[in-house]
């Protein structure tokens, strides 16, 4: 029988998304942009991490979040073929769409999972972390994974010119026309709003992000022992995870340790770090290497003075001497000089620095504009007109 002319066109097939990551925390605090347009848009989204405290608030959001086995510390290469099969046995089942993997072991093994199993995936490299900071063994495997699991992705993301610019001095990329240069994965410029500085009369600094001896922490600690006799009236504060699974990751003795010295206060983990930027007079982050650091540009968006070394990722966001001041890695001794250049500035000029933050961060690292690369690339891998013109 003929069909009716008026007969509802038929729906659009759903696309099915994976994000994998070494941890859910990674996912939730860094990607909820993504995520909720996506699954606006009827996306189906599913996240396989090692499961963590953010399941819940993954599932809340309206993902589905699988278990997966990643040992981030470990060199064993009977883990990571684990992490491998995993990967394999979980893309054949599901058939997603497409793979978005983030971190090192992600990116290796999973775009080596993703093309045995011949699902498209995108390796967005989100830092370049030991691998380019230490000489090592470890290090030089890694390149060489990186080098043969890198002419598989349909795409590789670097968050900034350095990282990429390392991986083609390096050799890399096989393909180096599929790498796409992403300006970091931007912040939402209207959940972080413009904060007045606080009006108390102390000077509070804070470190923000996992509590890693790369992230500067030590130098951080250091740097605060240097200026607390001299301006007693300023504060260091350390917020973040402690005992994390990573190589670099600091224990918890070593928190417990500064704290009953009276060198830094540790305020734990907190899912909402708005309040803690509202109560700083600056964010800090003396990071070896970053990929361009989401807690900066929280920071910058909100009005805050940053201090950061300079490196790759920080010096991205950071204009020194305009938005922020930078100092140099592994050096307390020039942090401690850039943090005391904070405390002696007056209220107005770390006010006008903060307010140059935010215009350059509303410039530059809108999270509107990640967003839309990530319509655009499913657009051109699956052809769903649920993204065209989006």
């Amino acid at each position: 029988m003929k069909p009716s002319s008026t007969a509802a066109p038929a729906q659009a097939a759903r696309i099915t998304v994976c994000l994998v990551c070494n941890t859910g925390f990674a996912i939730y605090t860094y990607r909820q942009g993504v995520i909720r347009t996506l699954i606006a848009k009827g996306v189906r989204v599913i996240v396989l991490a090692p499961r963590d405290r953010t399941f819940a608030l993954l599932e809340e959001m309206g993902c589905e979040c699988i278990d997966l086995p990643v040992a981030s510390k470990s060199t064993n290469p009977l883990d990571d073929l684990r992490t491998l099969a995993s990967l394999y046995r979980r893309y054949r089942t599901i058939r997603p769409d497409v793979v978005f993997h983030y971190t090192i072991k992600a990116n290796i093994y999973g775009s080596v999972a993703a093309w045995l199993a011949r699902v498209p995936s995108i390796a967005v490299t989100t830092g370049l972390g030991y691998v380019f900071i230490q000489k090592s063994r470890a290090a030089s495997v890694a390149k060489a994974l990186y080098r043969f699991a890198f002419r598989f992705p349909r795409e590789v993301w670097f968050l900034n010119r350095d990282d990429h610019s390392a991986f083609l001095n390096e050799r890399l990329l096989a393909r180096p026309e599929r790498a796409k240069l992403l300006h970091g994965e931007g912040v939402d410029i209207d959940h972080f709003g413009l904060t007045p500085l606080p009006q108390a009369q102390r000077v509070t600094f804070v470190l923000i992000g996992r509590l890693l001896w790369d992230k500067g922490v030590g130098e951080y600690v250091e740097a605060a022992r240097m200026l607390r006799m001299r301006y007693p009236h300023a504060r260091f504060q350390l917020l973040g995870p402690v005992g994390v699974d990573n190589p670099s990751a600091i224990a918890q003795a070593d928190i417990d340790g500064w704290t009953r010295e009276g060198v830094i206060e540790y305020l734990g983990e907190a899912h909402d770090v708005r309040p803690v930027i509202a109560n700083a007079d600056c964010v800090v982050l003396p990071s070896y290497r970053e990929g361009v650091p989401r807690t900066l540009m929280e920071a910058s968006a909100m009005g805050r003075p940053i201090v950061a070394t300079n490196v790759p990722g920080c010096r991205e966001v950071v204009q020194d001497g305009v938005t922020g001041l930078l100092c140099e890695v592994k050096n307390a001794q020039s942090l401690a000089a850039k943090l005391a250049q904070i405390v002696e500035m007056d209220a107005s000029a770390r006010r006008e620095m903060g307010l140059r933050g935010r215009e350059k961060v509303a410039a530059e690292f809108d999270e509107a504009l990640v967003i839309e690369r990530y319509r655009e690339t499913l657009y051109a891998l699956t052809g769903a007109q649920l993204f065209h013109g989006a």
